[in-house]
């Protein structure tokens, strides 16, 4: 099946996602590497600068720059999804996010992650960082800049139509990369 989707999306909507279905999103996503990932874990919601509840995390490291007080994506292709394994499960269920956009999967803890929290893992191909810069209509807010580097920080991106997005985990516990 496809979906085209606006963030943030319901429990129900969650559910009606399965491994192999197209995904397109519309609304706010929040990029986040290993870094953010490490700080966050750190965190409590009410301490963190933003609020990710409703919005999709998409690990990526976007290029970006800077045209007078605007920020403009160059690049915001998926970075490898497996690196943040081990405190993917701690940022799902401590923050409420319950979309995450990558690239090449997680493991077994993420799996159990996403069928307690009733979230799903979509994947966007490698190498297409251009074509993502082209679904993002702009940047929001921008954390940790200073502290983590353009790369690591924190983006909050506003997009339109962002993919295509293969659901690869689905809020059941199945997985695309079990079966291959």
């Amino acid at each position: 099946m496809e979906y085209h989707a606006t963030l943030p999306v319901s429990p129900d909507f969650l559910k009606k996602l399965h491994v192999n279905d197209i995904l397109y999103v519309t609304g706010k996503l929040f990029t986040a590497r290993d870094c953010a990932h490490e700080k966050m874990r750190a965190m409590n919601p009410k301490d963190l600068p933003f609020d990710p509840s409703g919005m999709a995390l998409y690990h990526c490291g976007p290029l970006m720059k800077q045209e007078q007080e605007k920020w403009i994506v160059v690049s915001a292709g998926p970075t490898t999804s497996s690196r943040m394994e081990d405190v993917e499960d701690i940022i799902l269920d401590r923050f409420a996010v319950h979309m995450i956009i990558g690239k090449g999967g997680m493991g077994k803890r993420t799996a159990k992650a996403l069928k307690k929290t009733g979230s799903v893992y979509a994947a966007f191909p490698g190498g297409v960082g251009v074509l993502a810069a082209e679904k993002i209509t702009g940047v929001s807010q921008v954390f940790w800049l200073e502290e983590l580097g353009m790369p690591e920080a924190v983006w909050v991106l506003d997009v339109q139509e962002f993919g295509p997005l293969v659901v690869a985990m689905d809020s059941t516990g199945r997985s695309l990369y079990q079966r291959l």
